[in-house]
């Protein structure tokens, strides 16, 4: 019966911290995702010519300048947020939806 209790305890103790750390690594992959996108709507707007305020079809104008997954697809939140393109010349370019609504947030620096 100790030994139960020791390990609940432990597990109690250990299972807060996995999830922060799963927590922490979806928003290091979102943020990942979020810098790809954002350097490939710069990329599109120089090779075509787009000022300020011009607007970019996501996902199918990105699509040539990012590195697409296994789906051929451009990578998803993995939180399972959505991603939307803002006109060119905003910064950031690229937000997620879940951006700051959780901790830690989805935000470019």
């Amino acid at each position: 019966m100790i030994v139960v209790a020791i390990i609940g305890l432990l597990a109690a103790i250990a299972i807060p911290g996995f999830i922060h750390a799963r927590a922490e690594s979806q928003s290091v992959a979102c943020i990942n995702n979020l810098r790809q996108m954002d350097s490939a709507c710069q990329q599109l707007a120089t090779a075509n010519n787009l000022g300020p305020g011009a607007t970019v079809n996501y996902p199918s104008d990105l699509t040539p300048y990012i590195k697409l997954n296994s789906a051929s697809m451009l990578p998803p939140c993995p939180a399972g947020g959505s991603y939307s393109v803002l006109p060119v010349g905003q910064n950031p370019q690229v937000v997620c939806s879940l951006g700051s609504l959780i901790s830690p947030p989805h935000v470019l620096p």
